[in-house]
């Protein structure tokens, strides 16, 4: 979620960025995807990352899909909201980024 200036005045009431995502809030899958997001950093060094791809390739299998592609647009928006709600770190060659600047690979790690 990128900043906005008139956020300021009522900044504990914001719950939705814009209208799309007000109209379409997270569902069970977008749910699964962060929780396969969770999963995964559980199970690593404390300071070790994974790939968003990762996370795909696990929620494609829970949901019973061989198509982990399909799924990335969902994990990286997930990979978004854990980012803001400061649970994840995201980074791209070690630097920690901000998800409305990252373009291209990145990685996903706790924070320290």
């Amino acid at each position: 979620m990128t900043w906005r200036p008139r956020w300021a005045r009522n900044w504990p009431s914001v719950k939705y960025c814009s209208d799309r995502c007000r109209r379409h809030p997270p569902g069970p899958v977008d749910a699964a995807a962060e929780q396969a997001i969770r999963d995964l950093l559980a199970v690593r060094a404390r300071d070790a990352s994974i790939c968003p791809g990762e996370a795909a390739r696990l929620l494609a299998t829970r949901l019973g899909s061989a198509d982990w592609r399909a799924v990335m647009p969902t994990v990286r928006a997930a990979a978004n909201r854990l980012v803001a709600a400061g649970a994840i770190v995201m980074t791209q060659q070690g630097h920690v980024v901000e998800p409305s600047v990252a373009q291209g690979p990145v990685r996903l790690r706790l924070p320290r």
